[in-house]
């Protein structure tokens, strides 16, 4: 099989069916993420760049305390199906309904961090859980 990407093969009905029922668990929620950034009018993760300001949408992979600095920070990686950010509330130690698993839109400017994308204090969005 060729390592064309999903959104470049031909598209028909049998085609689709295909892809569906060739496809692992994970890619189908990877494609339906995109596609959820894409009718939201979001930036994908994976074409944000440094100091770019975006608003991104995603799930919510992971949620830790980790102290930066000896600051208090709520950490949570954010996966749009295109590539994941790292979202940091500095000063916050929880934050009601920011939990592994939930969608969220989030707003700010992107910074590199050991290569990864981080937001900051992101303004954000929590989508309502009948969507999920």
């Amino acid at each position: 099989m060729t390592a064309v990407p999903r959104s470049e093969r031909p598209v028909g009905r049998l085609r689709r069916m295909l892809d569906r029922l060739s496809s692992s668990q994970e890619e189908l929620d990877s494609e339906e993420l995109r596609e959820d950034a894409e009718t939201t009018g979001c930036t994908r993760i994976g074409d944000c760049h440094d100091r770019q300001i975006v608003t991104v949408t995603g799930t919510l992979r992971t949620v830790t305390l980790r102290p930066r600095a000896g600051v208090p920070a709520l950490e949570a990686e954010l996966f749009d199906g295109s590539a994941a950010l790292d979202v940091v509330w500095l000063g916050r130690r929880s934050i009601v309904g920011i939990e592994s698993g939930r969608k969220l839109i989030a707003s700010g400017r992107i910074s590199m961090s050991r290569g990864r994308r981080v937001l900051f204090n992101p303004k954000y969005e929590l989508r309502p859980l009948g969507r999920e």
